[in-house]
């Protein structure tokens, strides 16, 4: 049965959002490789804002489980730009709670668990993005988010 899966980046004020078809076996459907991006002014109304947006994609498009990228460790002392992202994060995480199943991966994660190479050596293998989806072409930048779907479903090179 194929379900419908995002997966999710955020970063700074942007969130990165790949949707999918995910079948049970095969190549993942791209549907949608979008990025979400904050509006300017007051923080608070801005957070509701993009919350709003991710509840009413999800629910329009009968997506049943969302894939988001976990806060890193920074090694140079956390910045208000990393808080920020971590808001937003958490901001995105609540609202697609709120409508499906949301699960973490963390990037060190991905690298240890999927195929034999790391996650920012797949991200600049066109040839292996090719062979995993089909559908609208995948934006270099969504690739991160991409990886999350074919590792929930199984597909490890």
């Amino acid at each position: 049965m194929t379900k419908r899966w995002v997966g999710i980046v955020v970063s700074g004020d942007k969130v990165i959002v790949v949707d999918a078809e995910v079948p049970d076996a095969g190549q993942l459907v791209l549907q949608n490789d979008d990025t979400w991006k904050m509006q300017g002014g007051d923080r608070a109304a801005a957070y509701n804002v993009i919350g709003q947006q991710c509840r009413d994609y999800l629910r329009a498009n009968g997506v049943t489980k969302v894939l988001i990228k976990a806060s890193a460790v920074s090694l140079g002392g956390t910045k208000i730009g990393h808080l920020r992202s971590a808001e937003l994060r958490g901001v995105i995480k609540g609202a697609a709670a709120s409508v499906c199943e949301v699960k973490e991966f963390s990037k060190a994660a991905l690298s240890r668990n999927f195929g034999d190479r790391k996650v920012d050596e797949y991200a600049k293998d066109d040839a292996f993005w090719m062979t995993h989806f089909t559908g609208e072409e995948l934006r270099v930048g969504s690739r991160e988010a991409a990886i999350m779907l074919l590792a929930e479903s199984g597909r490890n090179e």
